[in-house]
């Protein structure tokens, strides 16, 4: 496609091709204000949640763009019917993972939560309060269309094509991430209007594949569909190669953790900023699915060799959902740090772009840092290329 032709990107009405996502929505308002287009994580909330929080982002932004992302996967335990229950999905839980659990929370010193609610009649929170299947997206959908956001995403499989449709019919557009050039091509068939590299270096769900590798790829196999580059993006000049790579732009989320927007734990911020690299690692240890974490004890102690294996999706979910409550709520308080306790186990998706997180800073800074960044090293790229002409 030429450039001077507008795409799907394009039709956005942005001023800047840098994509945040968040299951925060202060962030998700902040980095609309700054120009990009902030994207909502709907999928670890409640339908009375995402309500909420919708309503006041709208509020926020006054007209400006937003997205909404959930995960429409197509195989997991249960698919055949839509879904598990979550009783039936407790049912399914073996003793020895319970147990596990149950003595992991007494060595981390890891309190009872007497509030909470483990056999709880309301699916979300009995569900361990992670979505995955069709029947819990139901309540995001209608939520979704009974608001505007710009965009809808599918973090996890193909949009079935009856939603893909219904966005459209309502002026949506609709994306989809892909680890593979298969999935990337199965979302353009299906009539997703954006497709979203999402490389090997990517926190929370990603594939195998290097983004210097997959974006190209990607780019020339759904060609002129436009494809977001995302996986280990921080700086403007990672910015600057995805797009010489051929991307449209970028899509980051590790980046915002630990903004001043981001609701994350505060001692799960400071282990962020003081983290390298290689303090991440691809597990099935928070959802069952692989999935790049930041490495803590909780890792640590699912990948050992004589502790039970991540259960299937969605089942693992309802098995940890409640530990991980408890996890929180305790790391949550004054004296919570990093190296003891709660404050070791508590879990996050992150990517390996930690490496270059040295600061607590905001989602402006963060965004027009990128901006600024990718435009000098293009310039300095043009130069270099001009002196050796």
């Amino acid at each position: 496609m030429s450039l001077t032709q507008p795409d799907a990107v394009d039709r956005l009405g942005i001023t800047t091709p840098i994509f945040g996502f968040s299951h925060c929505r202060d962030v998700v308002a902040a980095v609309s204000k700054a120009g990009g287009l902030g994207v909502y994580g709907a999928g670890l909330h409640s339908d009375a949640q995402i309500a909420i929080d919708i309503e006041w982002i709208e509020a926020q932004l006054d007209g400006k763009p937003y997205g909404i992302d959930l995960l429409m996967p197509s195989k997991y335990v249960g698919s055949e019917s839509g879904g598990l229950t979550a009783a039936q999905a407790r049912a399914a839980i073996p003793a020895d993972v319970t147990h596990f659990l149950d003595d992991m929370m007494l060595r981390y010193d890891v309190p009872e939560d007497e509030a909470a609610a483990p056999d709880s009649d309301d699916e979300f929170i009995a569900s361990g309060s992670q979505r995955y299947t069709a029947k819990q997206q139901e309540g995001i959908l209608e939520i979704a269309f009974a608001h505007s956001p710009r965009l809808l995403v599918s973090a996890l499989g193909t949009p079935p094509r009856d939603v893909i449709e219904r966005a459209h019919a309502k002026g949506m557009l609709v994306a989809a991430l892909a680890g593979r050039v298969k999935h990337a091509v199965r979302h353009v068939e299906a009539g997703v209007d954006i497709v979203i590299a999402q490389s090997y270096e990517a926190g929370g769900h990603t594939g195998e594949i290097g983004g210097m590798v997959l974006t190209p790829l990607v780019v020339d196999a759904v060609a002129p569909v436009p494809v977001l580059a995302a996986g280990g993006i921080g700086d403007g000049r990672q910015m600057a190669a995805a797009l010489v790579l051929g991307a449209r732009g970028v899509w980051c989320g590790s980046v915002w953790l630990p903004t001043a927007e981001s609701d994350l734990l505060p001692v799960v911020k400071q282990r962020l900023v003081d983290a390298h690299a290689e303090d991440t690692q691809r597990t099935r240890a928070m959802t069952g699915k692989p999935s790049r974490l930041l490495r803590t004890a909780w890792v640590d102690e699912w990948e050992r060799s004589d502790t039970p294996d991540p259960l299937p999706n969605p089942i693992h979910a309802v098995a940890i959902g409640p530990y991980v409550a408890r996890i929180e709520k305790a790391a949550a308080g004054p004296d919570a740090t990093p190296d003891h306790g709660p404050g070791a186990l508590a879990p996050t998706a992150a990517g390996q772009v930690v490496g270059l997180i040295t600061a607590q800073t905001s989602c402006r800074r963060v965004l027009t840092d990128m901006m600024e960044g990718c435009i000098d090293a293009i310039a300095e790229t043009q130069a270099l290329l001009e002196r050796g002409s």
